[in-house]
């Protein structure tokens, strides 16, 4: 589809007094150039330090929603699983492939490329399983089985779900190892968009109206320049939102079945899709919230188990992937946004997510923004692990 005659450009941090200075910027371009670049070996190798840190696997299996569909979903898939061999792809701690041996797999190969392995090897061994779960070190593209296997099972969800790009680490190995008609644990994966006021923002720009009122100094002048510093860059966030701070009702904008062929390249090329919205009411757009959902073969029951990170749905460690406009905009009810949104690796490294937005506001003009999550995100946060709860 052509694009529209008039298209403005948003830029990442620019607007009036939100950028640096000429020669503060050239001092910014000065040390990029001299920052020596990192090979993508390299960047591999960050990536996978990152997870032998404890405090991250911990956040993940405390995240109940996430772990209780993982054990769902094996379980009930016990038929394809028993006496059957198993690849487990990035096996952190080894709690999946214990659920794939507790199903009934014959032999679990539990492949991990960051120095947890050796942890997850006394966890198989504490659990008295090294007779059926083996541990592999290394990344999936170098390790070598013995055999080919009938099921591979990986909790490879990042960030908006690409972050990290380690789906395709999936697709090496469902190429490489899995057997024709193989299943695949989860199977398929969604991703949804949606419009939002964002409610903890709001007060946030709001306070420097307020500040006046609590300590009679009027500082209202400043919150121009409070939003351009909060909302004015080009990053992705990771938020919990809630249901109220939804604008419209979301839209499914991709989907991936694992299975399919030349979901690789897809996922190279970019994947996405158009979108348009009618508002529920007036409301301060801030921005726009992407989540995804996994769902695992049905097995034996009459209902697949799906692991959503939406925020209908119980909190999980994932939260949502949040892309801020450079100023709000208020809408009001029945105001059509629509647009086109694309996920893909970044250009400089592959493993970091990159958004390219294009969006249009009732009768406003339509824009483009581009965003990339920075790589400080391969760390999960190392707070204290939220409160469990129940998968629904």
């Amino acid at each position: 589809m052509s694009q529209p005659k008039r298209i403005k450009l948003e830029s990442g941090g620019g607007g009036e007094g939100g950028g640096a200075t000429e020669g503060e910027d050239g001092g910014q371009r000065e040390t990029a150039l001299l920052r020596p670049r990192r090979t993508r070996r390299e960047r591999d190798q960050m990536y996978y330090e990152c997870y032998s840190d404890i405090g991250v696997h911990e956040e993940m299996i405390a995240d109940r929603v996430r772990t209780d569909a993982y054990r769902l979903g094996i379980m009930r898939n016990w038929a394809a699983l028993r006496d059957k061999t198993v690849l487990d792809v990035g096996a952190g701690t080894g709690i999946l492939s214990i659920f794939c041996a507790q199903a009934g797999a014959r032999r679990v190969y539990a492949v991990e490329a960051s120095s947890i392995w050796q942890k997850a090897l006394e966890v198989v061994r504490l659990n008295r399983l090294e007779d059926r779960v083996h541990i592999l070190p290394g990344p999936v593209e170098t390790v070598e089985l013995p055999e080919q296997v009938d099921v591979i099972v990986s909790e490879w969800m990042g960030y908006g779900l690409l972050h990290e790009s380690m789906l395709s680490s999936v697709l090496h190995a469902r190429a490489k190892w899995l057997k024709e008609g193989g299943l695949l644990l989860p199977a398929s994966a969604e991703l949804f968009l949606a419009p939002i006021s964002d409610h903890t923002l709001e007060l946030r720009l709001g306070f420097w109206s307020q500040v006046k009122q609590i300590y009679g100094v009027d500082m209202s002048c400043l919150e121009g320049f409070a939003t351009r510093c909060i909302m004015g860059h080009s990053e992705i966030l990771v938020q919990d939102l809630c249901g109220e701070d939804v604008l419209a009702r979301p839209q499914c904008f991709a989907q991936l079945e694992l299975a399919r062929a030349g979901l690789e390249q897809e996922l190279e090329a970019g994947v996405g899709g158009r979108f348009r919205f009618s508002c529920y009411g007036s409301a301060p757009l801030h921005g726009f919230a992407i989540w995804f959902q996994v769902t695992f073969p049905k097995g034996d029951s009459e209902k697949p188990v799906v692991l959503s990170t939406s925020p209908f749905q119980p909190v999980t460690h994932w939260k949502q992937a949040l892309l801020y406009l450079n100023e709000p905009v208020q809408v009001e009810q029945d105001t059509d946004i629509s647009g086109e949104i694309t996920l893909l690796p970044a250009r400089d490294n592959h493993r970091l997510l990159r958004a390219q937005l294009r969006y249009k506001v009732g009768d406003q003009e339509e824009k483009t923004k581009d965003f990339t999550m920075e790589d400080g995100h391969f760390f999960l946060s190392q707070r204290p692990p939220p409160v469990a709860r129940a998968v629904c």
